[in-house]
């Protein structure tokens, strides 16, 4: 089969493009006919070696999958071939071809297509687990979602409008600010302006967001948590600047606020119902067409590498979808 290659811990540009035998299903485990694989963020980081987890080498990146049953292995009753189902997973969805544990397996309801159902598990995942489980997101409180543009920052608008959040999207650029409007963000902050914090306090009546999802870390995030609203929730989703900041713990105090960590992963495989449960609920509002996953491109499984690139570079606008038997894309984005 068709697969992308990591050899040596480096840049996208060291991946390259190989036939491999076909796993097998293991115990446990189910094979797929690999559809679509979601592109993320934390693909960049296991190629250099600067992700929690780190595969011995070789190994396939791609961390979110969709496609359809081919074997079952040992011990496993279902779902059945021909079944299609997405899993999130750490490594192994950059191929044609992939073997993951079944319990990570989760049917995809008719009227998701694959590449929709591979850009919900990660970058939507960790939104819903975020602004609901950890964030106590409700009705009527104001979201700030940093790095707006990205594909998990869409999702956090999206997924803030369905929990009927007021959504203030911030991003480095008028064109990425638009793109948040598109998708449906309430306000826009350009927070690579000067008194972008004037804005943001203008446009809360001064009160500032009850909840801020940061995905961005790096110069944004202490501006952003002096700026929280009394008893606000600031949720650490990760540091796509590439710096991890240093935050003064007296401003937690004096905003009677929670800083609090978001580690989707870890949640994937502590508590995997939890997870499977999300994951349907994520695809339920697909199905039913309240959702529709923010996906800007669509590459090739060869020009995986192109992906990461555009991705690692912060040039993407919304979710980037590899696949690995490409087709027309749909007439509408998205």
């Amino acid at each position: 089969m068709k697969a992308i290659l990591c050899r040596e811990y480096g840049p996208p540009s060291a991946l390259r493009v190989e036939s491999v035998p076909e796993p097998h299903a293991g115990p446990g485990q189910l094979l797929l006919r690999v559809e679509a694989c979601g592109v993320n963020f934390p693909d960049t980081l296991i190629i250099e070696g600067k992700y929690q987890q780190k595969p011995p080498m070789p190994f396939i990146p791609g961390g979110e999958v969709c496609g359809v049953v081919t074997a079952l292995g040992e011990g496993v009753s279902g779902p059945a071939p021909g079944t299609r189902v997405a899993a999130v997973i750490t490594h192994g969805g950059f191929a044609e071809a992939v073997a993951v544990d079944a319990g990570k397996a989760v049917p995809v309801p008719d009227g998701v297509e694959p590449e929709q159902a591979a850009a919900l598990g990660l970058a939507y995942g960790t939104v819903l687990h975020a602004l609901e489980d950890r964030g106590a997101l409700v009705a009527g409180e104001t979201l700030l979602v940093l790095g707006a543009a990205g594909g998990v920052g869409m999702a956090a608008i999206q997924i803030g409008k369905l929990l009927g959040a007021r959504v203030i999207a911030a991003a480095s650029s008028e064109q990425k600010l638009e793109a948040c409007r598109a998708v449906g963000a309430d306000a826009l902050v350009n927070y690579s302006a000067e008194g972008w914090r004037d804005r943001l306090k203008e446009l809360t009546g001064g009160e500032g967001p009850d909840v801020i999802f940061d995905p961005v870390g790096g110069p944004y995030t202490e501006p952003a948590l002096r700026s929280i609203a009394w008893r606000g929730r600031f949720l650490v989703v990760g540091f796509a600047a590439g710096e991890i900041p240093r935050i003064p713990l007296n401003l937690a105090l004096l905003k009677n606020c929670a800083i609090t960590g978001v580690f989707y992963g870890g949640f994937t495989r502590r508590e995997p119902d939890r997870n499977r449960a999300l994951l349907t609920r994520l695809y339920g509002w697909v199905a039913e067409g309240r959702l529709r996953p923010a996906i800007s491109e669509r590459f090739p499984l060869e020009q995986a590498a192109a992906a990461l690139e555009m991705l690692a570079g912060r040039q993407a606008t919304g979710k980037l979808v590899l696949l690995t038997h490409p087709r027309p894309a749909p007439p509408h984005p998205g």
